[in-house]
């Protein structure tokens, strides 16, 4: 941009250079501006935006058409020209907009094949789930499944099951046995009943990295990405691609305790707080019993207190219940809830 200002426009060298740069600078941003926008579309989008530009295009000429037929066959025909190819321009552009927002509005009514787009019915409108390397390593998916929750949206990259292979070959004790695990839990998902998991052949040669691998066949799928790695959110997140955490959906199933109600938890340590006991129910949910630390290694009854949301998971506060009592916990002074040495 620099070299044509100063090449092509007569004038000073220096103001013409800086013009030049500048005019780079703001060109460059656009540049930025438009990949960072049109990063959220998939190909599927672009492609019906295209169709409907088509079909805009034809109906505003249509349109034009149209207005020159009334043209022809009325007293109209005297006005200023200036007005008429006012009028003709704003038929065309409205032709256009109604096209492209008709077709995209209606884009899954239509069953229609054409390369590289499908229109697919409403009833057909959910979204495929890609599966990582991280789910597959963690055997929880396999009761998911069975629930039927899933269906058939299940869906397996070829590239992924390439690398779990290479890492069962090549990497140490620890990986080796996580990839043997995911490859047990691939054949497994294939015999889940009714399941009728996919693979997809798609690869990305010039892209390395498995997690870019995944986002961009998401993306150009229109598919979610299930995962128990909470890395990858924010970068798929960035990327436009919804991300399906495994961890946030098992907190979201754990069951809700109630204030006042009686649980037995067994205390397996000391808490943090003098005379607190730490136990866990059979999900994995912290239980903190104030009281509870005369009782390590013994089950117990506690009355819930509180129940406290965190980024790992939910914590439950309790009283140590007395037996002698029924009207009410053994120890009634408050505690703090903090989980920070837990």
């Amino acid at each position: 941009m620099t070299l044509f200002m100063i090449t092509v426009r007569e004038g000073s060298y220096f103001v013409n250079a800086i013009l030049g740069i500048g005019l780079g600078i703001v060109f460059s941003l656009l540049l930025f501006g438009f990949d960072t926008f049109f990063r959220r579309f998939n190909l599927r989008s672009f492609n019906v935006a295209l169709i409907g530009l088509f079909f805009g295009y034809l109906m505003g000429q249509a349109l034009v058409l149209i207005f020159d037929a009334i043209l022809q066959i009325s007293a109209i025909s005297n006005a200023s020209p200036q007005v008429l190819e006012i009028v003709k321009i704003a038929l065309f552009l409205f032709g256009i907009y109604l096209g492209t927002i008709m077709t995209m509005r209606s884009s899954d009514e239509i069953y229609v094949s054409i390369p590289f787009v499908k229109f697919a019915p409403t009833a057909q409108k959910k979204r495929d789930l890609l599966i990582d390397m991280s789910v597959l390593a963690d055997a929880r998916i396999l009761d998911v499944s069975s629930t039927g929750l899933f269906d058939n949206q299940l869906v397996i990259p070829r590239f992924v099951i390439k690398e779990l292979y290479a890492q069962a070959e090549v990497a140490d004790e620890m990986n080796k046995a996580k990839a043997r695990r995911a490859l047990d839990v691939i054949k497994k998902l294939e015999g889940v009943p009714g399941l009728d998991i996919r693979f997809n052949d798609t690869d990305f040669p010039d892209v390395r990295e498995i997690t870019s691998k995944m986002i961009r066949l998401a993306r150009l799928l229109d598919a979610n990405i299930i995962t128990a790695d909470i890395s990858k959110v924010q970068m798929a997140s960035l990327e436009g691609v919804r991300i399906v955490n495994i961890h946030t959906l098992s907190n979201a199933l754990k069951p809700l305790m109630q204030t006042g109600e009686l649980i037995k938890i067994k205390i397996q340590r000391y808490g943090k707080e003098p005379r607190q006991g730490v136990g866990y129910l059979e999900d994995g949910t912290m239980v903190v019993v104030n009281g509870g630390g005369d009782f390590i290694g013994e089950t117990i009854q506690a009355q819930v207190l509180s129940v406290k949301h965190t980024t790992s998971g939910r914590m439950i506060f309790c009283n140590a219940f007395d037996e002698d009592h029924p009207g009410g916990p053994a120890h009634h002074h408050s505690f703090q809830e903090d989980d920070n040495d837990f």
